[in-house]
């Protein structure tokens, strides 16, 4: 399904703030804080608002009845946290390296970006980037339609350590920025998040992976949204676990959600809207916020 331009999200909108409901709040925080540098913005909501700055990256909520996800469920795959320049990014690798060593997870050059990715202590996948810039974004036509060149190949972090880390870098490393550049979700068929993601809610698709990824974003970014089925291929509606509580998107303006809020109805699919946000489930109950401002 072809949307009019009217019926997409909107090209300057960002990724926000990602819930995780924790069961260890001291342990997690103490991660995110002590691994990644991020500061606490305010305690509000029954939790912790961590990020840099004003910009609050994740909200962790106590959540201590609620059992660990399995491997094979929907839900998060990872959070990806963008860092200005690759200095900046290095000292935040070498920060999260040096706190627990056991949580680093692999790197990749992507060729649209240079990412490093770790676990934090109650199993939720990190990713920590630097998008290169986007003239050199190499786009190819496919059957599928206009989509990015990416892949995953090898990026050494002793190497990229040794050539971009600097003591500059690390003793701002709280000083300089960083903000959710994207979510990548575990979900069960690409199809079906598809059809949700980019006809229902307005994304548009970037790229695909035989079947088991799908990129989307808005305005030309290479994602601000992925989802796979590498580890919950068939997986249907999540359980109430630990894990992924809400992701947030921010639209410039009120109009944005009120037009989203039309296609959700349209679609059948449930939601509740205040006017300024509006809240609503994927078909794997992966909650989102849109909200305006």
């Amino acid at each position: 399904m072809n949307l009019q331009v009217n019926d997409r999200l909107p090209a300057n909108l960002s990724m926000g703030t990602v819930m995780l409901k924790v069961g260890d709040l001291a342990t997690v925080s103490a991660y995110y804080r002590g691994a990644l540098g991020l500061d606490v913005i305010a305690e509000a909501d029954g939790g912790l608002y961590l990020g840099r700055g004003a910009v609050p990256v994740v909200h962790l909520a106590p959540a201590p009845g609620l059992q660990v996800a399995s491997r094979g469920e929907a839900g998060l795959f990872h959070t990806a946290i963008l860092f200005e320049d690759r200095a900046a990014l290095a000292a935040a690798v070498a920060s999260a390296a040096q706190y627990d060593p056991t949580a680093f997870a692999g790197s990749a050059d992507h060729l649209v970006s240079e990412a490093f990715y770790f676990t934090d202590p109650e199993g939720n996948g990190i990713e920590l980037y630097y998008d290169r810039p986007r003239e050199g974004w190499e786009w190819e036509n496919t059957a599928a339609g206009r989509e990015v060149k990416m892949a995953s190949l090898a990026l050494s972090p002793q190497a990229y350590l040794r050539e971009h880390l600097t003591e500059a870098a690390l003793d701002g490393l709280r000083g300089s920025a960083a903000a959710v550049g994207h979510v990548h979700l575990q979900v069960g068929d690409t199809a079906t998040a598809e059809a949700f993601y980019v006809s229902t809610l307005g994304f548009e698709r970037t790229a695909g992976f035989h079947g088991q990824a799908l990129f989307v974003s808005a305005g030309g970014y290479h994602h601000h949204m992925a989802m796979n089925v590498w580890n919950s291929r068939g997986a249907g509606p999540r359980r109430d676990t630990l894990g992924l509580g809400e992701v947030l998107i921010s639209v410039p303006s009120a109009d944005d959600v009120a037009g989203l809020a039309d296609r959700l109805k349209t679609a059948g699919v449930a939601s509740h809207h205040t006017g300024a946000e509006l809240v609503f489930e994927d078909p794997w109950r992966n909650r989102l916020r849109v909200a305006a401002g």
